[in-house]
């Protein structure tokens, strides 16, 4: 059996990879502070296969030891300080659990004899704002945010680990990843936050114009790109997007329309460290692991307004 370690694994992201490596017959060890993740994110792949949960801080000393004595196969870390706004706001923090506690897995990943370190890395943020759209991985990468800033710099370390200690790694950019039990309540998250809002009976609001643009990309398909990553292997980074460009204005409609709540949305001041556009070229990943981005928008966002409409019944 295949033994794997999931850091951030009751999160939004982690519980829906849980989800298939269970799926897929892995023995699951989750690294969770469940500080922003959930005990029920994982209800269902506990009953399914073998999940265990340990509940600590990716930078604890004590992680190295837990995996250590689990000998993962793979080890995805995917635990994060993941809002924009706050690495702005207090980007102390963000290094601590961005850069320290990725040095940390990647430690652990070490002393555990792990094959191979999945890393959730960020393709908009890393970049930052360009006109190269989609954004291929030879885009000069030039973070807005001290979030980008972690999320690139750790991509050294990675090189070292693998230099010095022949660990195998692969750095998935993400670009913005939605669907079943991503936070309506958190900063990142627009999907989750207007279907809340506006299943809710309240009303959204966008910052800025609303013609920035971003790139959604449904969470199966992520976790599917994760799991092809531990299969596959090869120490680079790739981006994983869906390489359509989609205005914030024009998610709000799509969601209006799956919702059926006809409510416009306030509009508000733009937020510091956001990008105007945001798009990744993921040719290289269907390349490399023969991935793509399979389901559509408009899918994606009626799958996840009818799990919102699901824990509210």
């Amino acid at each position: 059996m295949v033994r794997s370690v999931v850091s951030g694994g009751a999160g939004f992201i982690g519980s829906n990879l849980v989800d298939r490596l269970v799926d897929d017959g892995h023995e699951v060890f989750v690294i969770d502070d469940l500080s922003s993740g959930s005990l029920a994110n994982l209800t269902d792949a506990r009953r399914r296969g073998s999940v265990v949960l340990h509940q600590i801080d990716v930078a604890s000393p004590e992680v190295v030891d837990l995996v250590r004595s689990f000998q993962p196969n793979n080890v995805f870390h995917l635990a994060a300080q993941i809002d924009v706004r706050r690495s702005v706001a207090d980007p102390v923090y963000d290094a601590k659990i961005n850069v320290l506690g990725t040095i940390n897995m990647l430690e652990a990943a070490r002393h555990g004899n792990a094959d191979r370190f999945v890393f959730s890395s960020s393709g908009g943020a890393t970049f930052g704002d360009t006109f190269n759209i989609p954004t291929p991985e030879t885009q000069k990468r030039k973070p807005a945010s001290p979030y980008g800033v972690s999320k690139l710099v750790v991509d050294e370390y990675f090189r070292y680990y693998h230099d010095t200690f022949d660990l195998d790694f692969m750095s998935l950019g993400f670009a913005n990843v939605y669907g079943p039990r991503q936070d309506p309540h958190g900063e990142a998250g627009v999907v989750a936050i207007f279907i809340g809002d506006l299943l809710g009976g309240r009303t959204p609001t966008i910052f800025g114009d609303g013609n920035q643009t971003r790139d959604f990309v449904y969470v199966e398909d992520v976790a599917d790109a994760l799991v092809r990553g531990a299969r596959v292997g090869g120490s680079r980074y790739l981006n994983i997007g869906t390489g359509v460009e989609t205005s914030v204005a024009r998610l709000y409609e799509y969601i209006v329309e799956s919702t059926g709540a006809d409510i416009a949305p306030i509009m508000a001041a733009a937020k510091r460290g956001e990008q105007l556009r945001s798009c990744l070229d993921a040719s290289a990943a269907q390349e490399h692991l023969g991935w793509e981005a399979w389901t559509s928008l408009a899918e994606g966002i009626d799958e996840t307004v009818a799990w919102f409409r699901g824990i509210e019944a």
